[in-house]
């Protein structure tokens, strides 16, 4: 029976449990945290090789020095190795530093102030620029925004997706909306994969949006299954059957396949948004780290080589969530709480009853497990509803996210049947 379905003396009987489960964990002294998808040194380890893969080696197959300056976008052998990360072909990506959140901000930096279309097509140019955000979403995504000045507009997330609806309705009555974030694949955080619909109607929605619009496709957990490969409908493919192309700019990295901070980050555009960013680029970097490059191709050699190391990934990872989703049982069969059992990606998104995830992890926070702060998924970290908590459960050892899973059910509990007792 759901705990809304208790008479209220039944709550109190629980209430008295509870609060006795939490006393209890309180005085466990326990130092725990969960707030960011970080690999374990576990997965860090996998790609130990790519320090010795070298061998003072530094020529690539077409005699480039990769220590030397020069190469602005990239090594040939990296556009190859990258490029079906993204589902695009070699000529239509660009590999950059360690960072593909710095290409983002690069990106709409250009957008926004100086045009990424040329002279003429900046947004500011056109007055107050909006963009929107599903929510809830990546926190890094909407600091960009904020940071550059650019309005953000929530948009709610469905299992398959950003609500195209209202997605629709806003570009066609606000012409001021000039792009939108998304994460196709194990979003963070709810870990929801986009449906071929939702991914064709976004390719179709540039015809409505304007030229200036940009769909920015942070397929950051690409790789990031836990069993099978799961495969998502092509974007760029799509869009460049709707001649919606260059409202189209994707990203990717190896941040969660090889080291996080030293690995590589790579975007694909049509070639003339590619020209633009290169230009603009060129004045800041006369190239990126080739040498980093060299290493990744040489360790990883193929797509193929790629996906067998995922698969060492998964096989760590895939045992914590398992842990967290078995232990979030208990709240869904008392009504206290939803989520999705993602199938790959970082995250997991959890919603409790109305009001509450600000109250929850303040009491986890007393317990000694530390949490994302309530809001982060949601632009000027305002969750109207204040329902969502991400957990990230990568980077802690299994017995240390059973016990802080231990912690988090037992603060649901105990806030949720606070709440139902005032109710009745």
């Amino acid at each position: 029976m759901k705990l809304e379905q208790k008479s209220r003396e039944e709550l109190g009987i629980f209430l008295t449990q509870y609060l006795s489960e939490f006393e209890a964990l309180k005085a466990k002294d326990i130092n725990l945290d969960l707030t960011r998808g970080k690999p374990s040194s576990k997965q860090l380890d996998l790609s130990v090789g790519l320090d010795s893969v070298l061998e003072e080696n530094y020529i690539n197959v077409n005699g480039v020095d990769t220590r030397n300056y020069g190469g602005l976008d990239g090594l040939v052998e990296a556009k190859q190795l990258f490029a079906p990360v993204l589902g695009v072909a070699p000529d239509e990506i660009l590999i950059g530093g360690n960072s593909s959140l710095t290409l983002m901000y690069q990106y709409l930096n250009l957008a926004t102030f100086f045009g990424a279309n040329g002279p003429g097509s900046d947004w500011m140019g056109e007055g107050n620029p909006k963009f929107i955000c599903p929510v809830p979403g990546y926190d890094r995504h909407f600091t960009i925004c904020e940071s550059l000045g650019l309005e953000m507009i929530p948009v709610p997330m469905t299992d398959q997706g950003p609500d195209m609806d209202a997605i629709f309705k806003l570009v066609k009555k606000d012409v001021s909306i000039k792009g939108l974030w998304c994460v196709p694949k194990y979003s963070n955080p709810t870990g929801v994969t986009y449906s071929r619909e939702v991914v064709k109607l976004l390719a179709e929605l540039p015809k409505v949006a304007g030229k200036n619009f940009r769909i920015m496709w942070d397929n950051a957990y690409a790789l990031h299954d836990f069993e099978d490969e799961l495969v998502i409908a092509p974007l760029l493919e799509l869009a460049k059957k709707e001649g919606t192309q260059d409202s189209v700019v994707m990203f990717g990295s190896t941040s969660k396949v090889s080291f996080a901070g030293a690995g590589i980050g790579f975007m694909s555009a049509s070639p003339s948004n590619l020209e633009f960013f290169k230009k603009y680029l060129s004045v800041q970097t006369i190239g990126p780290d080739k040498v980093n490059q060299w290493r990744h191709v040489k360790f990883f050699r193929d797509i193929v080589g790629l996906r067998v190391h995922m698969k060492k990934h998964a096989e760590i990872i895939r045992p914590k969530f398992q842990v967290v989703f078995s232990k979030l049982e208990e709240l869904g069969e008392l009504g206290i709480g939803g989520w999705l059992p993602t199938k790959g990606g970082y995250f997991v998104s959890f919603e409790t009853l109305k009001g509450l995830a600000s109250k929850i992890i303040t009491l986890c926070g007393e317990c000694g497990v530390k949490l994302t702060p309530a809001g982060s998924a949601f632009p000027y970290k305002n969750d109207p509803d204040d329902t969502n908590i991400r957990l990230a459960p990568s980077f802690p050892e299994i017995s240390a996210i059973e016990e802080a899973m231990n912690v988090f059910v037992c603060c649901v509990k105990l806030a949720s049947v606070q709440k139902l007792l005032e109710s009745k």
